[in-house]
């Protein structure tokens, strides 16, 4: 079982930036695929990102073509820690955020969910 806990969500102004934070547990995390995504009111949720194992200390990162620039994923996994940097932050950017892990590696089957971290960003 794998626990995850968002937090760093709150209100910025447009053109702001945030760190979001997520907390996993789990005794293999470094192997985990971890994923941050997100749900606007009335909209499905979307990816955002991706951080994979790709061996060694090597880890891949990739985004929805809409995130790149102004998101970074990035881990510590001494921490368990995965973690969302979002700068120049627009209204369209509010919603909650979710990371999710994937204990496969692979990115594609996301068991667990964190309860999500809200981010509301003002004009």
């Amino acid at each position: 079982q794998v626990q995850l806990v968002e937090s760093g969500g709150g209100l910025v102004q447009a053109g702001g930036s945030l760190r979001l934070s997520c907390a996993a547990s789990g005794r293999t995390f470094r192997s985990y695929a971890m994923g941050w995504f997100r749900q606007a009111p009335g909209k499905e949720r979307e990816f955002i990102a991706v951080t994979k194992w790709s061996g060694g200390n090597v880890y891949y990162a990739d985004y929805a073509d809409s995130m790149k620039g102004r998101f970074t994923i990035s881990r510590d996994n001494a921490k368990s820690a995965v973690y969302l940097q979002m700068n120049s932050l627009k209204p369209d950017d509010t919603a909650v955020y979710y990371c999710a892990a994937d204990r496969s590696g692979l990115g594609s089957v996301w068991e667990y969910w964190g309860q999500g971290t809200q981010v509301t960003v003002s004009s």
